[in-house]
């Protein structure tokens, strides 16, 4: 599955399935995506977006 480029559809994106999907993690999300878990957190970060493990979420 292509994973949007476009750095606040990929935030989008992201929240949503792990919001919506049955993934245990972010890992894990990824791994199911057959990406990268740093590539995702890096593009987020340029947009000035961190991870916070403890609600799933990109903010």
């Amino acid at each position: 599955m292509a994973i949007p480029q476009d750095p606040f559809m990929l935030l989008s994106f992201i929240n949503m399935k792990l919001r919506d999907g049955d993934f245990d993690s972010f890992e894990e999300l990824c791994d199911s995506l057959g990406t990268d878990p740093s590539e995702i957190k890096e593009k987020l970060a340029e947009a000035g977006f961190e991870y916070i493990p403890e609600i799933k979420q990109f903010r």
